[in-house]
């Protein structure tokens, strides 16, 4: 008797559930190490995890393959959440965040401004649920240096509550 399929069989089912976060990749790059067998290449991945109400992460991830570099990334994305403090779909002050010798400079914008923002800061402000921000590189562009500022300026935000809180006051106070 042929076997006719069917049943679970103790295999992983292939389909993924729709996620509650978004996933972006940042920058893919792939490396080679000269052996004496010849070059073995690898890729890593710089990816960004949030789920657009005010939590992201971002993750590096390294393999000999892409989609197994991407699928290391998100998981290490997903290990390093932070809540981002925003205000009314921006965030509340100006702040300049710094890693390394990446700056980034992030300014509170109007409703309707939208995201004025490069590739890996944009990143970072959309999957955090910021809709409205201003947004420029100072010095170094690599990506994964910006990435590192933007989440540095993004910690850094603090709103009045947060403040009075600190002072030992009401935001009425201030």
């Amino acid at each position: 008797m042929a076997y006719q399929g069917g049943g679970n069989n103790n295999r992983r089912n292939d389909r993924q559930e729709p996620s509650e976060y978004t996933e972006k990749v940042v920058s893919l790059n792939a490396v080679s190490k000269t052996t004496k067998g010849g070059r073995v290449r690898s890729f890593s991945a710089l990816c960004v995890v949030g789920d657009g109400k005010g939590k992201v992460g971002y993750g590096m991830g390294k393999a000999q393959e892409v989609s197994e570099a991407i699928r290391k990334g998100i998981e290490d994305a997903k290990k390093n959440f932070v809540t981002v403090t925003t205000q009314e779909g921006s965030i509340p002050h100006e702040v300049i965040g710094k890693y390394g010798a990446g700056r980034v400079l992030l300014k509170p914008a109007p409703p309707g401004t939208g995201v004025i923002a490069g590739g890996a800061v944009r990143a970072v402000v959309e999957a955090a649920g910021i809709t409205d921000i201003r947004t420029k590189c100072l010095r170094s562009n690599n990506p994964q240096n910006v990435v590192k500022a933007t989440m540095q300026g993004l910690l850094s935000l603090r709103d009045a509550k947060q403040v009075a809180a600190t002072r030992g006051k009401t935001p009425e106070q201030l």
